[in-house]
């Protein structure tokens, strides 16, 4: 489930292609002025997509069954 998205896509209005990661939003508690959630055994660490639409994207978060926060990037950034 989507606690939080983060889009860092330089080209926000392109939304056909573009990379996914997803990280527990747990990992956000250290972030400045962040809302804070606990840590589970469910927790991803970090999982990624890439070329995918936002709207798969979002779908595809949304699955996860902790919560998660999802950056999206444009196609071919943010991905290792």
């Amino acid at each position: 489930m989507i606690y939080n998205i983060i889009d860092h896509r330089s080209r926000p209005y392109l939304w056909r292609e573009v990379n996914a990661i997803v990280e527990a939003t747990s990992h956000d508690n250290a972030c400045e002025d962040a809302d804070h959630e606990r840590t589970s055994d469910a927790d991803i660490t970090y999982d990624q997509l890439e070329n995918v639409t936002v709207q798969e994207a979002v779908a595809w978060a949304s699955a996860e069954p902790s919560a998660v926060t999802l950056y999206l990037y444009d196609k071919g950034a943010g991905t290792t």
